[in-house]
């Protein structure tokens, strides 16, 4: 029999999270008891299956950071320019309205 809490205090020693050190007490106990049962140990992943498996999930978050990065950064840009776009257009607006009034003002003057 596994005392499983003292497993998963060694692991949350070894700086894994307590949900890792549960699931990785859960799922060696349950291969233990499979392994009473018949079933191949062997088929179990290693340190190094793991260690490899946890690089190309990094391999992977960074190139959906960079992905997202690239997203963004395009995303802003086009808001940028129609941001830039509008502005110029209430300036030319703003600018017309003031000539007109600017010409109505002096028309009333004279």
């Amino acid at each position: 029999m596994f005392d499983t809490h003292a497993i998963a205090r060694a692991l949350t020693a070894a700086d894994f999270t307590p949900a890792q050190a549960d699931a990785l007490t859960d799922a060696v106990r349950q291969a233990a008891e499979h392994d009473a049962a018949g079933v191949d140990v062997g088929t179990l992943a290693t340190k190094d299956d793991l260690r490899a498996e946890v690089a190309v999930l990094n391999g992977a978050i960074k190139a959906l950071e960079g992905a997202g990065r690239a997203a963004l950064e395009g995303t802003m840009k086009a808001g940028r320019a129609v941001l830039e776009g509008a502005m110029k257009a209430n300036r030319a607006a703003l600018e017309g309205a003031m000539k007109a009034n600017r010409a109505a003002l002096e028309g009333a003057m004279k």
